[in-house]
């Protein structure tokens, strides 16, 4: 689905039967990580699973042109000598989002927390002001 609204970049592979990571094993899913974004009357709200991260390993930052990026790195597990890898299926390595908001939005005020490994960006919207309306009399 097109979103106007996002920065991300197009991948022509995605959605093909066969994975990019087989190329490049270092590569992996999480660098795609999946975000939902919702409005509603108050709030630009952005939730994204990452599995198994600290909130110290994410980064949430607002830029210039109301640009609100979420950011993160999974480092990969070192061998150890006690121990040997036989699989690795768990998602690792860097990942970028970045959304364009509506002039709506209230840069000064988001808030982000992380709870049971779903960031929640929360991104209050100013509030519509209704326009004044003045009765005029009728004359005649």
């Amino acid at each position: 689905m097109f979103d106007p609204f996002s920065l991300d970049i197009w991948d022509p592979f995605k959605g093909f039967p066969f994975s990019t990571t087989l190329a490049d094993p270092e590569r992996s899913a999480f660098s795609s990580t999946s975000c939902d974004w919702k409005e509603t009357p108050d709030a630009h709200i952005f939730k994204a699973d990452l599995p198994g991260l600290k909130k110290e390993e994410v980064t949430v930052e607002v830029e210039e042109g109301r640009v609100l990026q979420i950011s993160g790195e999974r480092s990969k597990e070192q061998e150890d000598k006690n121990g040997k890898w036989h699989q690795i299926e768990r998602s690792r390595g860097k990942f970028l989002r970045r959304f364009r908001l509506p002039e709506n939005a209230k840069m000064d005020e988001v808030k982000a927390s992380m709870e049971n490994g779903v960031l929640t960006v929360t991104v209050p919207k100013e509030e519509v002001k209704k326009p004044k309306v003045k009765a005029i009399e009728i004359s005649g």
